[in-house]
């Protein structure tokens, strides 16, 4: 078997031109999956409305949506606030006069202790975020979806299929998202509306390789080892990049996924089966 070496990632072919036409709201939009959801969309031929709560990095990605021809609109926002989701919506529907696309990446990682030492309150306000937001964006959007005939995709997490310890409060949350999602199709495929999921893994990108190079800097284990044990527990020997799961995400989005609906999409490499 060969060893497996930490590299740059070869740079991946632009998406194909299945969003065309269509707007796209882009919740969470982070350093890496969040801004693939958004670039990715742009290629595939969307006009791009931003949101997450640090403005200048919208604008930043912002400019990269435009400098592919497509449209972008930022709207600084904290969708955990009702009154900021309605204020988002009106400003997609203002700016382009619809939502075709709700892709939610927003979450927040509790810590890494058990459940039975978890304190209440700071999950109920996790979850706020990482399943009440959705639900709640969903509920805001209904109407624009449905006279579209839309799509929503939900990013969820491999840890919903490992059984690593101290993940008990994030697997929680993440569990009801999966059933949010599920009981969303239920509810918006007879008007339409696709309500699917994408459960990555681990995702080499700007924040896992900054998290490995700062243990690496306080002694412990480099970059390149902590990247080959984990993709040593895949079957591709590597681990999936934010592009990867970006386009998963473009794909149930599109036509092309028009007879999926209550589905979770596994993107992980092969590091589980499901």
């Amino acid at each position: 078997m060969n060893d497996i070496v930490e590299t740059a990632p070869a740079p991946r072919a632009p998406a194909p031109s299945i969003l065309a036409g269509k707007v796209v709201l882009v919740s969470g939009v982070g350093p890496d999956l969040g801004r693939s959801l958004a670039v990715r969309s742009a290629q595939a031929g969307a006009d791009v409305v931003l949101a997450a709560r640090d403005g200048k990095r919208l604008d930043g990605i912002g400019q990269e949506v435009r400098a592919l021809g497509r449209q972008a609109l930022a709207v600084p926002t904290d969708v955990t606030d009702a009154a900021a989701r309605r204020a988002l919506v009106r400003a997609a529907s203002d700016a382009f006069g619809h939502v075709d696309v709700l892709m939610n990446a927003a979450f927040v990682h509790p810590p890494f202790i058990k459940l039975l030492d978890a304190d209440l309150d700071e999950m109920r306000q996790q979850a706020d975020l990482n399943v009440l937001a959705s639900v709640g964006l969903v509920q805001d959007l209904a109407s624009t979806l449905c006279a579209r005939r839309g799509s929503v995709v939900l990013i969820n997490s491999l840890v919903l299929r490992n059984r690593l310890p101290g993940f008990g409060s994030y697997r929680m949350d993440k569990a009801a998202l999966l059933a949010a999602a599920r009981s969303l199709s239920v509810e918006l495929a007879p008007e339409g509306v696709r309500v699917n999921s994408v459960a990555p893994g681990y995702i080499w990108g700007e924040k896992l390789r900054g998290f490995y190079e700062r243990r690496e800097a306080q002694g412990r284990a480099t970059v390149a080892e902590k990247y080959a044990e984990k993709a040593q527990q895949t079957d591709s020997r590597r681990l999936p990049t934010p592009d990867e799961i970006a386009d998963a995400a473009i794909f149930l989005a599109s036509d092309f996924a028009s007879g999926i609906t209550g589905q979770c999409l596994d993107v992980n490499c092969g590091q589980s089966h499901h």
